[in-house]
Parts: structure tokens; sequence; C-alpha cells
């Protein structure tokens, strides 16, 4: 017993040192703002999609009702 809660102790300080060790901070930090700029640009192309579609849908009508 007193070896495996020995080993268990062990793994876990070697978990702490890695989670405290900040050397791979600036990559997850930089990683997180990509992740949240490309969500807000896919969710921003939708938006811009459906207006550009609107625009080129009123234009198309404006120039069939100019020609007929």
């Amino acid at each position: 017993m007193r070896n495996a809660t020995l080993k268990l102790y062990a793994k876990s300080q070697v978990i702490w040192n890695t989670l405290k060790d900040e050397q791979g901070q600036d990559l997850v930090e930089y990683a997180a703002v990509i992740v949240l700029v490309v969500l807000a640009l896919a969710g921003g192309m939708g938006t811009l999609a459906n207006g550009i579609n609107n625009a080129m849908t009123s234009v198309g009508t404006k120039v069939n009702t100019l020609l007929s």
C-alpha cells in the first residue's frame, strides 16, 4: 500500500511540475487567441455572405425591372 501511495505521489509531482512550467504558456495563449479570431471570422462570414447575397438580389431585381 505504501509503495502504491509513493508512486501516486511521485506521478502527481511530475504532473504538477509540468503544469507549473510556464515555458509553453505563450504558445497556448497565442493558439487560444487564434482560435477566438477564427471563430469570430467564421461567424461574421455567414452574416457577410447574407448581406452580399441580399445586395446582389436587389441589384438583379432592379436591373430586370429596368430591362423589362
